[in-house]
């Protein structure tokens, strides 16, 4: 599983002109299943979102994670993540786990992640969101479990 993550001041997102979810201070992570993904990728990935160090402590360092800076998550699936953009220029989507796959895991990371966090959110699997954000920084990486 990978996930693009943004530290925000603010981020929506918004399915038919309905928001679906919205977050002030916090991580917008973009999901990605890939094929081989299972249970353990789930559990992987949702320490790292939660414990991730890239909120600012007093001295201005990036030593504090999400719950230290009593953050909120903003969970949205992206299966173009799982682009293969190696050769050419048109993306492959060979390594994205089937639809059912992708939407199960997806499920279960959002699921653990608000038993774990109170402060989630997400959009609407394989819907056509929009997403806004103010990324905060700018800081943004690329997590993989």
């Amino acid at each position: 599983m990978k996930a693009l993550i943004q530290r925000v001041r603010h981020a929506s997102v918004t399915v038919d002109d309905r928001e679906t979810g919205a977050i002030d201070h916090g991580l917008l992570a973009l999901i990605g299943v890939e094929k081989g993904d299972d249970e353990q990728s789930v559990e992987r990935l949702l320490h790292k979102l939660l414990h991730y160090r890239v909120f600012s402590d007093p001295d201005g360092k990036m030593n504090l994670n999400l719950q230290q800076a009593e953050g909120s998550l903003l969970l949205v699936s992206q299966f173009t993540l799982a682009a293969d953009t190696r050769k050419g220029l048109r993306p492959g989507f060979s390594s994205a786990a089937p639809p059912a796959e992708g939407q199960r895991l997806f499920e279960a990371l959002v699921e653990r992640a608000r038993v774990a966090w109170p402060k989630v959110t997400t959009g609407e699997f394989g819907a056509d969101m929009q997403v806004a954000l103010v990324n905060d920084g700018p800081v943004t990486f690329l997590l993989e479990s």
